[in-house]
């Protein structure tokens, strides 16, 4: 039988040696997860459980609900079209590239290159949040216009996935339907509900909204769909709660790194198998190349455009050229619809997570912009109550 206990400080012992080395290297946590998980998961192997992969996806869930709540409205306001631009084209551009390549260049069947465009057009909400959190850099204007980008971007990744490969029934329509009934009441209710509840040692705030995430991406399951998509919306309809009580996801930060988000991002990196790797070098460096390219020749000249500094714009755009969740989840499903076979999901699946690896590494290490912070979190709140 399995040993849960040893099993979980396997993976804990593998995250708490991640953090030591990103603090030693300066890199980014969630990398080095990535890069210990895949060194472990080809070394000593790293069983994927049914509770592992729970709590995998709930970091990812969770990580991603947090990064919505860091979606500023008055900033979008400001900075709508180079926020929507640069998410329109972040997705357009490398899902065009890529699915060519895949077609035309490899001579894959169109529903495969289909799959390799949806899966390499992505930007990693889970990689840019961590990394934003990690360097405060999500208190600042121009992180905000990523993480809305980020946003934008992924939010076409999943919109082409369900156009092209969903199935249209009674169940989606309900899902659609309870997910736009909870993003009209949530922020109504729930600033209501934190106020009578207050701050208490049991936790109903976090545990409320754990409620709501897990309930949505429930039925986002049942129809087709993925849990981590409604996280972001329920997220943002709650930016303007969390703005004015930043005590609140200060608590649920620590919950999801110290807990969940390891096990996310050590998995993800187990899921890189360096004996097909290796086989297929040459296709996976193309691939990754592809996205990258394609993503700088169509965001690059926008940050020119709209006047970013030099090195933001080089930051904004390596930071959108990164990918895991969105892109993994479109493999995955691939895979599963038999849509494509296990050698070309390891393929999409190690590109993706390559690029959530070198355009990260590359923007920390080169390109990271002047720290500037924006207002305060109690100015912005205040901002907030007035324009509401």
């Amino acid at each position: 039988m399995e040993n849960v206990w040893l099993t979980s400080a396997v993976w804990l012992g593998l995250a708490l040696l991640a953090s030591i080395i990103s603090i030693r290297v300066a890199m980014s946590v969630a990398l080095v997860e990535i890069m210990v998980g895949a060194i472990a998961g080809n070394t000593i192997g790293l069983e994927l459980t049914d509770w592992v992969n729970f709590l995998a996806g709930f970091g990812a869930i969770l990580l991603t609900f947090l990064a919505g709540t860091e979606i500023d409205k008055s900033v979008i306001r400001k900075h709508f079209w180079s926020s929507m631009s640069i998410g329109v084209i972040g997705f357009l551009a490398p899902y065009a590239a890529v699915l060519a390549y895949a077609r035309y260049g490899i001579g894959w069947t169109w529903p495969q290159a289909q799959i390799a465009g949806i899966s390499l057009s992505t930007t990693s909400v889970a990689v840019v949040y961590a990394v934003m959190i990690e360097t405060g850099f999500n208190k600042t204007e121009i992180g905000k216009i990523i993480l809305a980008a980020c946003f934008i971007n992924d939010l076409g990744t999943v919109l082409a996935l369900g156009v092209v490969f969903a199935k249209f029934d009674y169940w989606l329509a309900l899902f659609g339907a309870l997910t736009a009934a909870a993003l009209w009441m949530l922020p109504r209710f729930a600033p209501w509900f934190f106020a009578k509840v207050g701050h208490r040692v049991s936790e109903p705030e976090t545990k409320f909204i754990s409620l709501v995430l897990l309930g949505l991406g429930g039925m986002a399951t049942v129809a087709g769909s993925e849990a981590v998509l409604p996280a972001y919306l329920v997220g943002m309809a709650l930016a303007p709660a969390f703005l004015a009580d930043p005590e609140l996801p200060h608590r649920m930060r620590i919950i999801a790194f110290t807990i969940l988000t390891p096990f996310y991002f050590l998995k993800a990196g187990s899921l890189v198998d360096f004996t097909a790797v290796a086989a297929a070098a040459g296709l996976i460096v193309v691939f990754l190349a592809a996205k990258m390219a394609s993503k700088f020749v169509g965001i690059l000249p926008l940050t020119r455009a709209f006047r970013f500094e030099k090195r933001e714009g080089m930051y904004t755009t390596l930071l959108m050229s990164t990918g895991l969740t969105f892109g993994t989840i479109s493999a995955l499903f691939g895979l599963t619809n038999r849509i494509i076979d296990q050698q070309q999901y390891t393929i999409l699946v190690t590109a993706v997570i390559g690029s959530a690896v070198v355009p990260t590494l590359i923007a920390q290490r080169w390109f990271q912009p002047a720290f500037k912070p924006i207002e305060d979190a109690g100015a912005a709140a205040l901002a907030v109550k007035k324009e509401g």
